[in-house]
């Protein structure tokens, strides 16, 4: 397994991030989901340091060891944060894989400033309520007593911020996670980066959404693996192959007039 050679502090304009960096190779930026940090990589960050990767997994604004900011937490300030990331610690155009909240950042990313971005990845997540699962009980769950319990085993020991700053990271969370994202699908088009859009066929977002997307982006592809919102921990075994594969490009080209008669 690739050692994780960094794992500290980086001053960001004007803020204190936590990143993990490992591996060697093209740059490629892990961006994690809503209320977790670096650690849910934990499937993917060694593999994808052994596949040729220089792996940054930064831990976004008021998530795990990252302190929270005052004011609202939104998918805009989260990809502000990580344009800035970006243009400071990445040597060149990165790779972008975002599970969950943090698929609406790199989309986001992608849209603002494609410069920044070689090829994405997008697992799980909806870009605007109508994507949403109908039968779907996580927002009621992240509300719960079992759940707030589970989510503060995996802030409290690590955040600078105090065990007793929960409630308000979890506020801000909710009030992003109940009212956002919203895009308009139709401003996806602008989005040349290649881009693959991977979920669970018993995720959280619609197969329906996810094809209205690739539909709308100019160079995207859709992939249903079996498994749930937690796909890349579910099933490593086919997420990781398939993550590399995507982003070094080594997807076989047909030649599909070879077949004609």
């Amino acid at each position: 397994m690739a050692d994780i050679e960094v794992a500290s502090y980086v001053e960001v304009a004007g803020h204190r991030v936590w990143r993990q960096v490992s591996g060697e190779g093209e740059p490629l930026v892990l961006l994690h989901g809503g209320f977790v940090g670096a650690a849910s990589f934990f499937a993917q960050t060694p593999a994808l340091g052994q596949a040729g990767f220089r792996v940054h997994v930064p831990e976004r604004r008021g998530h795990a060891h990252t302190p929270d900011v005052e004011g609202p937490i939104s998918y805009q300030v989260m990809a502000e944060d990580t344009i800035a990331y970006l243009e400071q610690e990445v040597d060149g155009p990165a790779h972008l894989v975002g599970w969950s909240d943090g698929a609406v950042v790199a989309l986001l990313v992608a849209q603002q400033h494609p410069e920044l971005v070689a090829r994405m990845i997008l697992i799980g997540q909806y870009y605007n309520s109508s994507g949403k699962v109908a039968t779907s009980e996580l927002l009621a769950a992240l509300e719960s007593p079992e759940a707030i319990a589970m989510l503060r085993r995996a802030y409290d020991p690590f955040t600078p911020d105090g065990p007793d700053h929960f409630p308000v990271v979890h506020a801000k969370m909710m009030q992003m996670i109940t009212t956002e994202p919203e895009i308009d699908l139709e401003t996806l088009r602008s989005i040349s980066t290649p881009t693959l859009v991977l979920q669970g066929d018993r995720d959280e977002v619609t197969v329906e959404h996810s094809l209205a997307v690739v539909r709308t982006m100019p160079d995207a592809r859709l992939a249903v693996l079996p498994g749930s919102h937690a796909l890349p921990v579910e099933r490593p075994d086919l997420v990781n192959p398939l993550i590399s594969s995507f982003l070094h490009d080594t997807t076989p080209r047909v030649d599909w007039s070879a077949f004609a008669g």
